[in-house]
């Protein structure tokens, strides 16, 4: 007779193996953002941090760069989850690419995290090129034509893009070596920025030219952006939040590391007249062509070709408030674009569809992505109390106190443009009835109440600034004005 006790079997629930990954990527995007946070607060505090026998460099401007990629990153892969839970249930996204999916987009996370965390230039280059690389096989993920289409533009012109910045990097060591620098240095941005007086002026105002088309195409600056809107209609929502909120700016960090070296080789106005005249070409077509969307997705994307537009002429035209202004721009911006591609995901997933003349009744047939659609676009159109209209009152004061007054009326117009532009396509889906068929109702997820988190910041930071917050973001701003 056996006198083994009995064993109690409790039943696991079996976790899908979709939803397990969702969690895991949480833990990670949550961990990311903490590791972030900590990072910044000492950059903050103490100056620049330097680790890995130099490889690792993380100054004030990277540090913002890093918190705003971990802060939407967490917010992105809380949305994901949701959104490709509702792609299997249509059958567009198997289980596998579910899969696949947290795998590509976590890495495309970390791509973005290398970018800013390295000091040689050359390798913040390849950890650009790298975003491009895996970025496009987010873009192509439903694998349809028109996806596939998209992802081939998008690698395309981005490469060769990058390549003009390859020969701006290749013009920078030349000069560097030639001034001095060892070889192994010569692409260290501190390296660079300690002898730049030293730098042949023309050689370096080379550099940047080809940097800022370069890297520039990556950010969507006109008339280099023809990749972004078809990039963005095509990605799944959570990618083309990253892409907007995130990667332009990494672009454009990208090409600002250059500026400051050319600035500090041969002045302030050449970079100064170049980023302006960018800005403002960008300000202007996107304004226009705001006017014309069909397409909810595409007219965000040239949302976001309008704002990088609005923080290279704040850039260009210089001084404290508009230095001031680019910073806080950029953070605004990277919190409130992905709150509207979470909502054109929603209205998409009901709707089936991200035309919108088809999307109509969005308050009464989701209230709440419908309310989050009409807040987002007031807050990214500038309306106060908003921290955007902050900035674009700083842009258009800073016009004002260089002596430009005339690039200050163009930014005006322009804004004026796109605001009657947006806020009349978003009018049209948010009011009045929704179509025949529709299903009317909205359950709450507690997954979209984290996303309503950077809106609220987004409204808090234009009526009260913490002081830790506003201290991070002079830091900044003096860094852009000065460089070390």
């Amino acid at each position: 007779m056996s006198t083994e006790a009995p064993v109690l079997e409790v039943p696991i629930p079996a976790v899908p193996p979709g939803q397990a990954v969702t969690w895991a990527g949480g833990v990670w995007s949550g961990l990311v953002l903490v590791l972030s946070l900590l990072a910044a607060r000492a950059v903050f505090t103490a100056g620049p941090v330097r680790s890995l026998f130099g490889i690792v460099y993380v100054d004030s401007l990277g540090a913002l760069m890093l918190v705003l990629i971990a802060l939407v990153g967490l917010m992105a892969t809380l949305y994901a989850g949701s959104y490709l839970r509702h792609e299997q249930k249509r059958g567009q996204v198997t289980a596998l690419q579910h899969l696949h999916f947290f795998g590509w987009f976590h890495l495309f996370q970390i791509t973005m995290i290398a970018a800013v965390v390295v000091e040689n230039i050359g390798f913040i280059w390849v950890a650009v090129e790298a975003t491009t690389l895996v970025s496009a096989v987010l873009v192509g993920f439903y694998n349809r034509r028109e996806s596939l289409e998209a992802a081939w533009k998008y690698v395309i012109l981005c490469s060769v893009g990058i390549a003009f910045a390859m020969l701006g990097v290749i013009l920078l060591y030349t000069s560097g070596v030639h001034a001095g620098l060892d070889h192994r240095e010569a692409l260290n941005w501190t390296s660079l920025m300690a002898i730049a007086p030293n730098l042949n002026p023309a050689v370096v105002r080379m550099a940047f030219a080809l940097a800022l088309v370069g890297f520039g195409t990556k950010a969507g600056l006109a008339p280099m952006h023809t990749w972004l809107p078809d990039a963005h209609s095509q990605a799944p929502s959570p990618v083309s939040a990253l892409l907007s909120g995130v990667l332009l700016n990494i672009a454009l960090y990208a090409a600002l590391r250059v500026e400051l070296i050319t600035r500090q080789a041969s002045g302030a106005g050449f970079t100064g007249n170049l980023l302006l005249t960018f800005g403002l070409v960008s300000l202007g077509i996107a304004a226009l062509f705001i006017l014309v969307q069909r397409d909810l997705k595409r007219l965000l994307a040239y949302s976001s070709v309008e704002h990088m537009g609005l923080v290279c002429v704040a850039i260009g035209l210089g001084g404290p408030v508009g230095l001031s202004a680019a910073v806080l721009h950029m953070v605004c911006h990277s919190l409130v674009k992905p709150v509207l591609f979470f909502a054109a995901g929603n209205l998409g997933h009901r709707y089936h569809s991200y035309h919108m003349e088809r999307i109509r009744g969005a308050c009464r047939a989701m209230p709440l992505t419908g309310g989050l659609l009409i807040a987002g676009a007031l807050a990214i159109t500038g309306m106060p109390p908003t921290s955007l209209f902050l900035s674009e009152f700083g842009i258009v004061a800073a016009g004002f106190a260089a002596g430009r007054a005339w690039a200050s009326v163009v930014v005006l117009l322009a804004l004026a443009v796109a605001f009657a532009g947006l806020l009349l396509h978003v009018k049209e889906m948010a009011l009045g009835e929704a179509p025949h068929g529709i299903q009317i109702g909205e359950g709450l997820d507690w997954r979209a109440l984290p996303l309503l988190v950077p809106l609220a910041l987004a409204v808090l930071l234009g009526i009260w600034m913490p002081p830790a917050v506003a201290d991070a973001l002079r830091q900044v701003a003096a860094m852009l004005g000065g460089g070390l």
